[in-house]
């Protein structure tokens, strides 16, 4: 087992007294087809009592949030991955996945944002290179247009008017029904 897979594996013990954690699968973080449900469920469950626990943890909220967003639960994912970077700013592992979590989500003007402030928080040759090359997609899709589009116009004006017409209608139906 590489260090990278130790260090993410909870030690018994080490995040509350007398709680054992199931070993989380090695590097289960690639692919999602790769953990069934129930395992990733079980995973779920045991970050989450973890983070009951250990409540200052930016690392276990950082696994939790990338634990939901194997699960396909976008929400829960970006709310842990928010409360890992208001724990820890200056954490690159947070900043990225949360980046990371926008730009597959394809908010790609919010994604750029994170992306540029996990580039400024990265400390070696990878980080860096991670983040480049997010960065670089990022990019590429702004380009070929492949954005979720933002509201910028407010929609009050188009439910008046439907709102209208409705009223006129019903107001019509009636009228003609009785004649």
């Amino acid at each position: 087992m590489t260090p990278t897979t130790t260090a993410m594996q909870p030690r018994p013990g080490a995040l509350a007294p007398g709680i054992e954690f199931p070993r989380l699968p090695a590097l289960p973080w690639r692919d999602p087809h790769s953990v069934p449900p129930e395992k990733l469920a079980e995973v779920i469950a045991s970050l989450t009592e973890a983070c009951a626990h250990n409540p200052a943890s930016a690392d276990l909220r950082i696994c939790l949030g990338m634990a939901h967003a194997m699960n396909y639960d976008a929400y829960r994912s970006m709310d842990a991955l928010e409360e890992a970077c208001g724990m820890e700013p200056q954490n690159f592992l947070a900043q990225f996945k949360y980046a990371e979590l926008l730009y597959r989500l394809r908010a790609l003007d919010r994604a750029r944002g994170e992306t540029t402030r996990a580039l400024e928080l990265a400390t070696n040759g990878w980080e860096l290179n991670q983040a480049r090359h997010q960065l670089s997609e990022i990019r590429r899709l702004l380009r070929e247009g492949r954005q979720k589009p933002t509201w910028s116009k407010s929609l009050k004006v188009p439910l008046l008017g439907l709102v209208l017409i409705m009223m006129v209608v019903s107001i019509l139906f009636v009228v003609f029904r009785w004649t």
